[in-house]
């Protein structure tokens, strides 16, 4: 496929719509510049699925996304970030334009872990991917080796928010229930990141079932400033970003059903087009 050079926007890519928590503290911190965001509604979840799905249906929105111009793709999904994005930055960027660059959600998070936590005990709450992939683990073992790690997989937290029962009295269940097994885990844990975009939108109830003194990280705010400052680092792709200070939104599923969905997420109606990725 021929790409091209022009300058373009900043693609932000998830299964869903928890993306759209990543692409909200991105665009407070840079907003600035345009945006494209792609949520791949049609085939999610992709927290169950396996390692080989989740890199080909990555693959095939980011390639999607470099179609439309970007230069620039940011995994906003922490399954895609586990399952697909070091193949994709090793195996397939070469082959389509070493100049382009693919980002992930899980390495930002763990760059800024140590100075979140003072017991070196944390803990993650994630899709059943991303606990099983031991992404989170590896990332932050990189930086700091002394700190331990354990993960609870909650699987009903993302259908609670989608189907805006995130406020319901049937969420405190779940969500108390995952927080108890994390604790019974480790009760030592001083800091527990929320490994799924989703989860923000939870946060009430999460709040509401931790310790205090127990730090909850969403990852929207430390996901921006890591892409601030590699834009900082990589002035020639920084050269390739329009900014136009637009955001566009596009979506494998009904537009109208990403419509009503998003504004769970961003609090504000947006316009939506379909597209195809296979």
């Amino acid at each position: 496929m021929m790409l091209s050079n022009a300058p373009g926007p900043i693609g932000v890519f998830d299964s869903g719509y928890g993306g759209l928590t990543i692409l909200h503290g991105i665009r407070q911190l840079l907003p600035q510049y345009d945006f494209m965001y792609l949520g791949d509604n049609a085939r999610a979840p992709y927290g169950t699925r396996s390692f080989d799905v989740v890199y080909q249906f990555t693959r095939q929105a980011v390639l999607k996304l470099f179609s439309m111009g970007c230069q620039l793709v940011i995994l906003g999904c922490n399954t895609a970030s586990a399952k697909a994005l070091r193949t994709i930055q090793q195996r397939d960027l070469p082959l389509w334009d070493s100049d382009r660059r693919v980002l992930g959600v899980i390495r930002p998070t763990a760059e800024v872990i140590g100075s979140l936590t003072h017991s070196r005990h944390v803990g993650l709450l994630a899709t059943e991917g991303t606990v099983r992939s031991h992404s989170y683990d590896i990332e932050i073992q990189k930086f700091f080796p002394d700190i331990a790690i354990s993960g609870v997989a909650c699987p009903f937290w993302v259908p609670l928010v989608e189907y805006n029962e995130a406020d319901s009295p049937g969420a405190d269940y779940f969500v108390k229930k995952r927080i108890d097994e994390l604790m019974r885990q480790d009760p030592a844990i001083d800091a527990i990141i929320l490994g799924c975009t989703h989860y923000p939108i939870l946060m009430p109830k999460i709040l509401k079932y931790v310790n205090p003194g127990v730090k909850i990280i969403a990852q929207g705010e430390y996901v921006a400033h890591s892409l601030a400052q590699y834009l900082d680092r990589h002035t020639a792709l920084r050269k390739k970003l329009t900014t136009g200070g637009t955001c566009q939104y596009f979506t494998t599923e009904n537009p109208d059903k990403f419509k009503e969905s998003a504004q769970i997420f961003l609090k504000e109606k947006v316009s939506v087009s379909h597209v195809d990725l296979e």
